[in-house]
């Protein structure tokens, strides 16, 4: 009956956390104490931070309650750390150091090198400003997706790859970047995320193309539902 009650209550979390039901998912996980709940409770209250830019003592607390070693405390570490310089939210003087420690030792797990090497180019794009320096990084992310298959990394590099070619140039292939990741979040039911690509989508089209119209209506449903901060602080820059 344990291990039934245990795995009912991580099947609903995960399927809330995909909806971008953090607080509910987090209470279904309240008593949990297996490492697999802790981990996956602490990647919801972060993510719930991530897109809130509200709760990092939450989130924090969640992370540390972790085995500091383990390859998911580390990457959430640097996630979080990355996360506090990105929106300078009590930003801790060597967060930069320890984001950057975190995905390097991640990377090196098989298990997690694909997601370290964006969230790594992440960091060097959106923090250190270096883009070339990124776009390896999003490269080895990218590759590491067609490897295993996994269409959900795909989408996020591609959401951050788009940018740069739309920069090159390349507005077409940009856009088709941008479409393509967001049907493949709309595919796998990822609500946060399929708001934020419809802002980042929204953006890049002009201001009388009906398309952009219907994702800035439809993203922001989502971003009131679900109080996401800088997708609706994008979507009212978009009305201005």
């Amino acid at each position: 009956m344990i291990a039934d009650d245990t795995y009912t209550s991580l099947g609903a979390a995960r399927r809330l956390h995909v909806l971008g039901d953090w607080d509910h998912a987090a209470a279904l996980l309240a008593e949990e104490e297996s490492t697999e709940a802790l981990e996956l409770k602490a990647e919801i209250l972060y993510e719930r931070f991530l897109f809130r830019v509200d709760g990092l003592e939450a989130a924090a607390d969640a992370i540390a309650s972790l085995d500091p070693e383990s390859t998911q405390a580390r990457l959430l570490t640097a996630r979080l750390a990355y996360t506090r310089l990105l929106f300078q939210v009590d930003p801790l003087p060597e967060d930069y150091e320890t984001a950057e420690a975190g995905y390097r030792f991640a990377a090196a797990n098989p298990e997690t090198q694909g997601w370290a090497e964006f969230h790594w180019g992440a960091l060097l794009d959106n923090v250190r400003e270096d883009s070339a320096a990124a776009r390896a990084h999003y490269a080895k992310a990218l590759q590491a997706s067609y490897q295993e298959g996994d269409l959900i990394l795909e989408s996020i590099v591609l959401r951050h790859l788009a940018w740069h070619v739309v920069d090159d140039g390349d507005r077409e292939e940009g856009l088709r970047m941008l479409r393509r990741s967001l049907h493949l979040r709309s595919a796998a039911g990822l609500r946060p995320q399929i708001a934020a690509a419809q802002l980042l989508l929204a953006a890049e089209l002009p201001e009388d193309d009906p398309e952009r119209a219907t994702l800035v209506e439809t993203a922001r449903n989502i971003a009131n539902e679900l109080s996401l901060t800088w997708v609706r602080t994008g979507l009212e820059k978009l009305a201005a």
